[in-house]
């Protein structure tokens, strides 16, 4: 279904999850009867969810939590943790900045040389502590920073950009091959973003184990008004659900796994993802608003603080409850911020899917109205 929009060129119809609702249409199961859990490679999680490597999300002690609360938290290995030895007062001084001066300083703050001997520290402390370990870099300080990476230990590696090729054209530098890369790597890869069915299935033939759909930074990113690319995320989540089921077929059975990133602000939005067909999601706000989080009520991602082309900014997001409570419960507000967990247990009891698989084949409806 295309539409004009002048005689020159057409476009095509997207949607976002406020565009999409969810219809019970078979018999109902009891919530404690669905199965969450959800695997990648050879690690296991009862919960499909990772908090997405973000400094005001993700520290060394919340990546841990999550662990233990049965999800993946993934450090972003060019954050302050690897910059700075004890980064809390920077944290601290990024919650006090006035709005005026906050991408100013926060260009300053992370322009600290990042220091190998740090990502080595931060990674084996999460390791220590026994969790499934997993870090993150942007495609272009990967071929920088990766041997340091593999060499400290991680179980699974995601290399998470607003939009990764696996063609990336330089003309001035030597182009990150993702094919020759994730073979050589030795862990399970998640590359991302992506938000067509091209780009995804370009990036499933180089061998990563999981892709990342939209551009992250969710409430954070200005990418939309600064750069004008934006991706309604039910249309690119099934788009590249579509791109997992073709690259199956190609492959022999290959199976690639498909992880929502952006545009999950409640426990409803990370439903509506899972039904249009990911395995996974990704999260920013949703944790951010934790009271363990690192941000302390604070939100920002990578797009904030580049040092030529900001394309996002420090949001208030506020605290809800604990990290745990976000998780599991008990929510205190009926507003879909926490219990994230119950949300997705009672969406799929209700509707009769008793596990994640099954609940990608729930029927969806287009909702005439936002829902706000």
């Amino acid at each position: 279904m295309e539409t004009e929009i002048g005689a020159s060129k057409r476009a095509r119809r997207a949607y976002a999850f406020d565009d999409i609702a969810i219809v019970p249409s078979r018999r109902t199961r009891d919530p404690e009867d669905v199965s969450i859990s959800w695997s990648i490679d050879a690690y296991q999680f009862d919960v499909p969810f990772l908090a997405a490597p973000m400094d005001s999300v993700v520290s060394p002690t919340t990546a841990i939590m999550m662990g233990k609360l049965g999800a993946l938290g993934v450090l972003d290995l060019e954050g302050l943790w690897t910059r700075y030895e004890n980064p809390e007062p920077l944290l601290a001084e990024i919650r006090t900045l006035p709005e005026a001066k906050a991408t100013a300083r926060m260009q300053q703050i992370y322009s600290e040389p990042i220091k190998p001997e740090l990502v080595t520290a931060r990674l084996a402390e999460i390791r220590a502590a026994g969790v499934t370990v997993a870090g993150a870099l942007s495609p272009q300080r990967t071929q920088e920073l990766y041997e340091t990476v593999v060499a400290a230990g991680v179980d699974l590696f995601v290399i998470r950009g607003t939009t990764v090729s696996a063609e990336h054209v330089s003309k001035n530098q030597e182009p990150l091959n993702l094919k020759e890369f994730i073979y050589e790597l030795d862990v399970p890869v998640i590359v991302g973003g992506a938000a067509t069915y091209t780009a995804a299935l370009h990036l499933m033939r180089t061998g990563a184990a999981g892709v990342l759909v939209g551009f992250g930074g969710g409430a954070a990113s200005t990418t939309r008004a600064t750069l004008g690319i934006h991706a309604p995320m039910a249309t690119a989540v099934a788009d590249i659900a579509g791109a997992r089921r073709d690259y199956m077929d190609e492959s022999g059975g290959r199976y690639v796994h498909v992880i929502a990133d952006g545009g999950l602000g409640t426990a409803g939005d990370i439903v509506k993802a899972i039904a249009c067909g990911a395995d996974a999601v990704m999260l920013g706000t949703t944790l951010a608003r934790a009271t363990d989080a690192p941000g302390g009520g604070y939100h920002w991602g990578t797009e904030a603080y580049h040092s030529q082309l900001p394309r996002g900014r420090r949001v208030e997001v506020g605290q809800i409850g604990s990290l745990e409570e976000v998780l599991y419960g008990p929510a205190t507000v009926a507003d879909g911020k926490a219990n994230l967990v119950g949300a997705l247990r009672r969406s799929m009891a209700t509707t009769g899917y008793s596990d994640i698989k099954e609940f990608q084949r729930v029927e969806v409806v287009l909702s005439p109205y936002h829902a706000h």
